[in-house]
C-alpha cells in the first residue's frame, strides 16, 4: 500500500473533464492538459509496447508523455484505475488471473468477455492482438540433460522432480495463481525453494543460465530461450491461459482517433513480429522507443 501510494503520487496530475463525445471511451477524449499517460511494467517487452502505443497515438497528434518500468500489475492496475496513467499494455490471461483466479476461458473473447465482468468500471479493453507473450515453466539446458526433458516434456512431467529443484521468478509469482500457486494447485508441483529476481528479465535469465535456479518463469517471447537452449515445458492445464496483448485504458482517456490508432497496432502485431522487435531491444541492445518507431513505419501505422 505505500509503495502504491508512493507511485500515485509521482505519477497524478492527469484528471479528465467536459462532456461526451460519443466515443465510449471517453467524457471529453482526453487529460485536463491534454496529455495521454503511457505506463508500463516492470519488464522490457512492457516498456517497448508501451513505446509502440504512444508512437502510434502521437502520430494521430495526441500529446502523449510515458511513465515506463513502473512496477508489477500489482502497482500499475491501482494506477490507472485512479488515472494516473491512461494507457497500459496488458496481457488478456494474466489480467484476468489477477482479477479472477477462478476463470478458465476458452477462447481469447471469452477471457475478454471474462475480463470486462471484473474490470473496473472506470476501464476497459480494446482490441486485443494476435501476439501473445505467456509465463512459462522453462527449464536450462542441463536440467532438460539431466532429466530428459525435451520441448514435448509437460509441466506434469516435474511432479517427481521439483522437490530437487529451485525455482526464480517475479516476487509476485510466488503468490499468484498463474505462479506457485497454480503450479501446487494444477499441477501438483512442489520445489525445493523459490528465488526472487525479477519478471523474466536478465537477472532471471542469469539465474537460470548459471543454474542458480533450475526452473524459472520466462515469457515465451524471450530470445534466450534459443540461444541457451532453454526448454519450455507444455502447458497442457492451461495455467498460463491466453495471453493476447490488449491495450488497457482509462475510459476518459482517448478521443476516437486514439482508440483507432491503437486497435491498428493490434490488427498488426503478431507473435513472430513480437519476437522479433523483443529481439533487438534485448539481444542487440537497440534503444525500444526507436524500434518502436521503425516497426510502426514499416507497418503503415506513421
Amino acid at each position: 500500500m505505500v509503495a502504491l501510494a508512493a507511485a500515485t503520487a509521482l505519477l497524478a496530475g492527469c484528471s479528465s473533464k467536459g462532456d461526451s463525445s460519443g466515443n465510449p471511451l471517453t467524457d471529453d477524449g482526453k487529460a485536463a492538459d491534454g496529455t495521454v499517460v503511457v505506463g508500463s511494467n516492470n519488464f522490457p517487452e512492457s516498456t517497448l509496447l508501451a513505446d509502440i502505443y504512444g508512437e502510434a497515438l502521437k502520430a494521430k497528434g495526441i500529446k502523449v508523455t510515458y511513465k515506463p518500468n513502473i512496477g508489477s500489475r500489482e502497482t500499475t492496475y491501482g494506477l490507472i484505475k485512479n488515472g494516473s496513467i491512461k494507457v497500459l499494455p496488458e496481457y488478456n490471461g494474466a489480467l484476468l488471473a489477477y482479477l479472477d483466479q477462478k476463470a478458465k476461458p476458452k477462447t481469447p473473447e471469452a477471457t475478454t468477455t471474462a475480463i470486462e465482468a471484473k474490470l473496473d468500471s472506470k476501464l476497459t479493453l480494446l482490441k486485443p492482438a494476435a501476439a501473445q507473450s505467456k509465463d512459462s515453466v522453462t527449464v536450462n539446458a542441463a536440467t532438460a540433460k539431466k532429466y530428459h526433458l525435451t520441448e514435448k516434456s509437460s509441466i506434469a512431467d516435474l511432479k517427481d522432480i521439483a522437490k530437487d529443484l529451485v525455482i526464480g521468478g517475479s516476487p509476485e509469482f510466488q503468490t499468484r495463481q498463474q505462479g506457485l500457486e497454480g503450479l501446487k494447485s494444477v499441477y501438483g508441483l512442489q520445489f525445493k525453494s523459490f528465488r526472487a529476481l525479477d519478471a523474466g528479465g536478465p537477472l532471471t535469465q542469469a539465474a537460470l543460465k548459471k543454474d542458480a535456479v533450475q526452473v524459472a518463469d520466462i515469457f515465451t517471447t524471450e530470445p534466450t530461450i534459443s540461444t541457451q537452449k532453454f526448454v519450455v515445458l507444455q502447458d497442457p492445464q492451461n495455467l498460463f491461459g491466453f495471453e493476447n496483448v490488449q491495450p488497457l485504458v482509462h475510459k476518459n482517456a482517448l478521443p476516437q482517433k486514439g482508440v483507432d490508432a491503437l486497435d491498428a497496432v493490434s490488427a498488426k502485431l503478431d507473435t513472430a513480429t513480437l519476437l522479433s522487435l523483443d529481439t533487438q531491444v534485448q539481444a542487440q541492445s537497440k534503444d525500444p522507443l526507436d524500434v518502436a518507431k521503425t516497426w510502426l513505419k514499416s507497418a503503415g501505422l506513421v
